[in-house]
Formats: structure tokens, C-alpha cells, sequence
């Protein structure tokens, strides 16, 4: 049996990693489900769908937030980054290399959202704390490499981008 497609669509404008958007949705849209399924950004993973593992962690006008919990209407306006963003300039952000130089990585799921988190929390502290970091990643929850790494990383990036500002 096929789903009903709602009847209500409307029209939002947007910015998506340097990017005016235009995008027809609907009401039940949520943002993940824009950048995924109508802008094919899939890097921005769904993992559990209720905002409780920080897979889908987009920034939205600068703070993080769990894109499976944003309705997509709410962007209107807004400048959305993702973890396509981040190596804009055709090379590997800074976090990025860090992670792969740390081992940070593992299956990935949780990477794009881990990403996204961290860097919202270097621009907005360059010089974090571990406790900082922790705090910052507190929403993302990883199966695979344990925080040591990831935290390392983030640890390493911050000198990183300090050192090429």
C-alpha cells in the first residue's frame, strides 16, 4: 500500500554549506529528511530518529541541532552547515584529519554528527577543556572507537586551527 502523500507543500528558502536553497516540502518534513532525500546530502546520518544519538547533528545558524527533531519548515531563513561543508575548499577540514589521524573513525555513523558538534564548539571556544569537549559531544553517542580517540582528536584540531589562523 502506498503512503498519502500530504496535500500541503510550500515552498522554503534557505542556506545549505554556502549554498542558496530552495526546496518544496511538506508538512511532515523534517529537516534530515531534506538534506537527505530532496538536496541527496547524506552525509547527515539518521540513526535514531527521537534526537537521542547526535548522528544527525546539522548546524543551525551556527549551534548544533538534531536534524531528525527540526521540522524542515523551521529552516526558512536559516544558514545550515553539514558535514559536506567542511571540506569546501576541496581539502579536509582540520577536524577532519584529525579524526582519521587518531583513529577516530570506526564505522562512521556517528562521525558527521560528532564533526558537526565539535566544530561549533571550536569556533566558539578555539582553546576547549577535555571537560569542554566532553561536554560538547555529550549528545553524540559512539559504539564503535569509545570518546578517547574522538576527544584526542578534537584535542588536536583545536592546536590544528589555532596554528593556521
Amino acid at each position: 500500500m502506498k503512503k498519502a502523500e500530504p496535500k500541503h507543500k510550500r515552498l522554503i528558502s534557505f542556506t545549505v554549506n554556502g549554498d542558496d536553497i530552495e526546496v518544496e516540502i511538506s508538512a511532515s518534513d523534517r529537516l534530515i529528511d531534506v538534506l537527505r532525500n530532496k538536496l541527496r546530502l547524506t552525509g547527515t546520518k539518521e540513526g535514531c530518529g527521537i534526537g537521542e544519538c547526535g548522528a544527525c547533528t546539522v548546524l543551525m545558524d551556527g549551534a548544533p541541532v538534531n536534524s531528525c527533531l527540526v521540522p524542515a519548515f523551521q529552516a526558512e531563513g536559516s544558514v545550515i552547515e553539514t558535514v559536506e561543508g567542511l571540506d569546501a575548499s576541496g581539502k579536509l577540514h582540520p577536524l577532519q584529519e584529525a579524526f582519521v589521524e587518531h583513529t577516530a573513525i570506526q564505522c562512521g555513523y556517528c562521525t558527521p554528527g560528532m564533526l558537526m558538534s565539535a566544530l561549533a564548539l571550536l569556533r566558539e571556544h578555539p582553546e576547549p577543556t577535555r571537560e569542554e569537549i566532553t561536554r560538547a559531544i555529550s549528545g553524540n553517542l559512539c559504539r564503535c572507537t569509545g570518546y578517547h580517540q574522538i576527544i584526542a582528536a578534537i584535542e588536536d584540531a583545536s592546536a590544528k586551527m589555532k596554528t593556521t589562523e
